[in-house]
């Protein structure tokens, strides 16, 4: 069954534990004045590793946020998005029991990259080190890509259309966009986000493979794309969830409209070739604007991928001139993850978190450690830029080839 054209995507809620801010207002106030956080890794086992520097989620008390008996079966990603998903649907104003005569009604989609690698690695150090018998059943599920929707529709009883995108990096717009998809189909609200726990010993050691990981020792300069000295992108664990209703059933129960997912469009251009995301990564964004029905020149806010290796943002930089145009040379860009680093399918949707507040706020947020801009670009550096934003692109490519770009409207956009 096809979308109907008359049923709008909004997003009611935002949920976010990142490395800048528990919550959405401490993730806002560090976002917007471009406060960096990264810094050496101090997790137990990765010392002795060449990856040095990272955006760890502190101040994160699972136990204060998650029930025990879910905490013991599953991994610290999903306890971010368990976490999450109650503030966003806090921020919403969805109480427990709303949706409880129908169940239905309510989908959850999450998009992840890795899976529990720290529950994984904690298993097979018991398996190797004392035997099977002493590997706990929850072993089967708590790695899994899937598990975050599944613990989220379970403790919450929403009984919806249910899905993971396990994907790269851009799977965290395509998420959003699948969210988006089915409530054109009828489902009246989604759950929808990404959170990543990619800094145990076994899961660093598992990107150590990437050519594009920073191995710089000084958390200022480790993650510095646009510049002559970018040299790497630097990894976090973290992410956001969204509640993304239909409008008018929004509207219905009074829920403040944030943002409207308007737009979305996806291509795949093959693993390193960086090259090749420039055509890829274009025409992702010539289809999110002709599915927004957004003219290049109307977009006011970039949120760019940055991935932060010369070439990778050579090709970003053209990409973006490719499909706005004269426009791309003007438009202000940002990527407010120079601060936190990228949380992998996580830092999407924080981009977009950002993005929507930034479109309520009125002021684009600046691009932390990045002064000495080197591609044709209005990369926003320093601090926060005032500006009156109606429209925002959301931008994200992965290190296996996809590439991603997601249209955002004001709340009080009416198309």
């Amino acid at each position: 069954m096809s979308p109907r054209q008359d049923r709008r995507a909004v997003v009611t809620g935002i949920g976010v534990v990142a490395p800048n801010g528990v919550g959405t207002d401490a993730f806002w106030k560090s976002t917007r004045e471009g406060i960096s956080v990264l810094d050496h890794i101090t997790r137990e086992g990765c010392d002795h590793l060449p990856v040095r520097v990272a955006g760890e989620v502190r101040g994160f008390d699972p136990q204060s946020l998650v029930e025990e008996r879910f905490l013991v079966q599953t991994d610290r990603f999903t306890h971010f998005a368990m976490a999450a998903a109650d503030m966003a649907l806090a921020d919403a104003r969805i109480a427990s029991g709303d949706y409880s005569e129908s169940p239905f009604a309510v989908g959850v989609v999450t998009a992840a990259g890795s899976g529990g690698g720290e529950f994984g690695q904690r298993e097979l150090q018991r398996l190797w080190g004392q035997g099977s018998r002493y590997v706990g059943p929850y072993q089967s599920i708590a790695w899994f890509y899937a598990a975050s929707t599944g613990q989220i529709s379970i403790r919450g009883g929403f009984k919806g259309p249910c899905g993971v995108v396990a994907s790269d990096e851009a799977g965290g717009l395509d998420a959003l966009a699948h969210a988006s998809r089915v409530i054109g189909r009828g489902t009246d609200a989604v759950v929808i986000g990404a959170a990543e726990a990619p800094l145990a010993p076994y899961s660093l050691v598992c990107q150590l493979g990437y050519r594009e990981l920073s191995m710089s020792d000084d958390p200022d300069r480790a993650y510095r794309p646009f510049t002559k000295s970018a040299n790497g992108f630097v990894p976090a664990e973290g992410g956001a969830m969204l509640v993304v209703e239909e409008e008018a059933v929004a509207r219905r129960r009074g829920a403040e409209i944030r943002a409207v997912v308007a737009g979305h469009a996806a291509t795949f251009t093959g693993a390193g070739r960086w090259d090749r995301s420039r055509e890829g990564l274009a025409q992702a964004i010539r289809g999110a604007l002709a599915d927004a029905g957004c003219a290049p020149e109307e977009v006011d806010v970039v949120f760019a991928d940055a991935l932060g290796i010369p070439e990778a943002d050579r090709a970003e930089a053209l990409a973006i001139a490719d499909a706005l145009g004269a426009h791309g040379g003007r438009v202000p860009v940002t990527a407010p993850k120079t601060g936190t680093g990228r949380a992998y399918c996580g830092a999407p949707v924080l981009d977009t978190a950002a993005a929507v507040l930034a479109l309520q706020d009125g002021v684009v947020p600046p691009t932390p450690n990045v002064f000495d801009v080197c591609h044709e670009l209005q990369v926003v550096t320093g601090g926060p830029r005032p500006a009156e934003l109606r429209t925002a692109l959301v931008l994200s490519r992965g290190l296996m080839g996809s590439n991603a770009a997601l249209v955002l409207r004001h709340g009080a956009t009416t198309l």
